[in-house]
């Protein structure tokens, strides 16, 4: 065989002079006697009637087996796609020759069957491998009849003519291209085709599970390596490459464009590109691409790693996406008794196909993801903002400024201060930082440092141990230790004895603590959101309150104004409670009269808009319609009387007199008039029933004795 010799690809019959049946094969052999009598010394000749070496012969001698195949050692070389390496042999037994299959891929077939056991041969029997015909004959000279020929004319001109054509005449000295294909029998819907050209069951299984595990993967790197490992598996390949364009070059279609994904050598060798001649067809033809002889190469020459890589033999398939070229598949093997053949690159062009199916749905999921992550992140947002809306309800300058320093405050993870008269929702606000923080997942844990005494207050905030005081029957686990990764909001932290003070100070400063009645240390993760109504700096001044536990807890200051200072908030919150209520009893309360606003906008509100909160849901239940009328409005004589002590205490003129005296004589003022119920005269006052005794304590006043 030529060593330019050119490959064409055809589609031949199922050809053969030869008869299974006993009484066939005895008529055969008598008249194939009568026409060419058997004389000795004369030589049988294997003849390749079709394919790519047509014309070749081969004498065949009694006393050696002539093998045929498509590996180098055979006696007849058979570079056909289907071609096993070592595919059947033929011997002479018993005077005459006779053909052996030798457990092909794809069979030795005669009339489009596969032989079955030794199959004797007579002069001008036609047996097939693949596109294949080999004839037997004793007169290598004899003219082929004419039907022979009409069936060994019947090749089509195979799509590598066409691209041979179009390049070899600017390509001499190129590696010789043996193979070119742009189908591949894997994905073929051809019953038939399957059939006869399927590859063996164990490669089949492992195209299959090779692309159950790329569907699986979505690193685009690991699955490049995924193809490289599974290629090295069923090809002589000993070095591969996985090469893709970047997005911006898929229309370029250059191979100089492409980018090294995933590498693999069995022998450590550095990575070098294929051939721009075998890059360039395999591109161009969109087909797999099977080269030999590559050291023909004009780069391979001028290329030191390239010579000592030695490569004999190049696969290029090019990864086929439906409208555009993904990228290639690169294959060498060095080994020149085991080289990459054409069922290796049929293989291959199956991987790419499936790698590149891998790769759309790769692209696609890519976009979902990034589309879902938007939607996720605008909803979220929306989410947020509506949250925000809902809790702090209101449109006035303070409120807008409010939410826009918890968005800015919440994402810092700083310690904050929320400062405010009862009632005016500092706690709503906690909440909102919270939810706005990167700590929104974790617990957010309240407590009111007013509420219990100083010895109740640091079992709930640090814990106690079992046996640590009376009734403490088993350990408790503290409000810090409860709100770890999270946000603990601590309301009325001003009201803390100095004792608390100092070990809450550690805890702020990243310090370990001890349970009561524990050894043991306990660390926290927390974010702390303090709030008070109280003048912090007036207790820091009578030292009330540690110094620097008020610069610690004062990062960051969030002041709530109440309600009286934002009336235009009261018709927004009135109709924001009303819905809320009418929901929650079962009413279809929908509407208020301007006179009833009225009423609702000119009171104190003392209460703030807790308060204000609790007259619209009684309003809710007590109307008899669905309106609130002025009749339906029952605010507490605390706020109008509180006016009326306003306007009396301006009408009264001024009087030089400390805040001290002055919040002295109001205390005393509001029990009066309350006849000494100190829960009234604390809502009236704004403040706790603990932080009247405490001012009482204070100011040294006790109730008097004729009450």
């Amino acid at each position: 065989m030529e060593t330019g010799a050119r490959f064409r690809q055809g589609l031949i019959p199922e050809v053969s002079d030869c008869h299974f049946t006993d009484m066939d094969r005895s008529m055969q052999k008598i008249a194939t006697t009568e026409s060419h009598p058997r004389i000795n010394g004369t030589t049988a000749h294997l003849v390749i009637r079709s394919g790519v070496s047509a014309g070749t012969s081969v004498p065949l001698h009694p006393g050696q087996v002539t093998t045929i195949g498509r590996g180098a050692t055979n006696h007849l070389v058979v570079p056909d796609e289907v071609c096993s390496r070592n595919h059947c042999e033929v011997f002479f037994e018993g005077e005459v020759w006779k053909l052996r299959d030798l457990g092909s891929r794809n069979g030795t077939r005669v009339d489009g069957e596969p032989i079955t056991g030794d199959l004797e041969l007579n002069e001008g029997c036609q047996f097939q491998i693949g596109n294949t015909v080999i004839g037997f004959t004793y007169d290598p000279g004899r003219q082929v009849t004419s039907d022979e020929k009409n069936r060994h004319d019947t090749m089509a001109i195979s799509p590598l003519d066409t691209a041979r054509s179009a390049v070899r005449p600017s390509y001499e000295g190129r590696p010789e291209i043996v193979h070119l294909t742009a189908k591949t029998r894997y994905t073929s819907s051809d019953a038939e085709a399957l059939s006869a050209r399927d590859r063996t069951g164990q490669e089949a299984q492992r195209l299959v599970r090779l692309g159950l595990k790329m569907g699986a993967e979505t690193n685009v790197r690991r699955l490049a390596e995924i193809v490289l490992e599974g290629l090295f598996g069923v090809t002589s390949a000993d070095i591969g490459a996985v090469l893709l364009f970047k997005e911006a070059d898929l229309a370029l279609q250059d191979h100089r464009k492409l980018e090294l994904i995933a590498y693999k050598s069995l022998d450590s060798r550095p990575f070098e590109p294929v051939s721009d001649y075998v890059s360039g067809v395999a591109l161009e033809s969109r087909a797999a691409v099977v080269a030999h002889d590559v050291n023909a190469d004009d780069k391979f020459k001028s290329s030191d790693s390239l010579r000592a890589m030695r490569a004999e033999s190049i696969i290029c398939a090019p990864i086929r996406s439906a409208d555009r070229l993904l990228g290639l598949i690169q294959l060498y093997s060095t080994n020149p008794d085991n080289r990459l053949e054409p069922d290796d690159a049929e293989f291959t062009l199956a991987v790419a196909d499936q790698l590149a199916s891998v790769l759309d749905n790769l692209k696609v999921r890519s976009r979902l993801a990034a589309g879902l992550a938007r939607a996720e992140t605008e909803n979220k947002t929306l989410r947020e903002q509506l949250l925000i809306e809902t809790e702090l309800v209101g449109d006035s300058d303070s409120i807008r400024r409010l939410r826009e320093k918890i968005l800015r405050i919440a994402p810092t993870g700083a310690t904050v201060l929320i400062r405010g008269e009862s009632g005016v929702g500092k706690e709503l606000v906690a909440r909102a930082i919270h939810r706005h923080s990167h700590r929104a997942n974790g617990p957010f844990v309240t407590m009111n440092c007013a509420a219990l005494s100083e010895n109740l207050l640091e079992s709930e905030l640090f814990g106690h141990e079992r046996g640590s005081f009376t009734g403490a029957v088993s350990r408790k686990i503290g409000k810090f230790e409860q709100a770890h990764g999270g946000t603990i909001f601590l309301d009325e932290v001003g009201e803390m004895t100095p004792a608390l003070q100092a070990k809450f100070l550690r805890v702020l400063e990243g310090h370990p603590y001890e349970r009561v009645g524990g050894g043991a240390e306990v660390r926290v993760d927390v974010r702390v959101v303090a709030a008070t109504n109280r003048d912090l700096e007036d207790s820091v001044g009578q030292g009330g309150f540690r110094k620097d536990l008020y610069f610690r807890l004062q990062v960051m200051e969030l002041v709530v104004e109440p309600l009286r200072e934002r009336i235009s908030d009261i018709a927004i919150l009135v109709k924001y409670f009303m819905e809320r209520f009418s929901k929650k009893c079962d009413r279809s309360v929908n509407a208020i009269l301007p006179a009833a606003l009225s009423t609702l906008v000119s009171y104190r509100w003392p209460g703030n808009v807790r308060e204000l909160q609790n007259t619209i849901e009684r309003a809710v239940i007590l109307c008899s319609g669905n309106t609130i009328g002025p009749n339906d409005i029952e605010l507490s004589a605390l706020g109008k009387n509180e006016g009326l002590a306003v306007a009396a205490a301006s009408m009264t003129g001024f009087r030089p007199m400390s805040i001290d005296i002055l919040e002295q004589e109001h205390i005393l003022a509001t029990l009066e008039w309350t006849k000494w119920n100190k829960s009234q005269a604390a809502q009236i006052l704004g403040i706790e029933r603990s932080t009247l005794d405490r001012k009482l304590r204070k100011y040294k006043v006790d109730r008097p004795s004729s009450r």
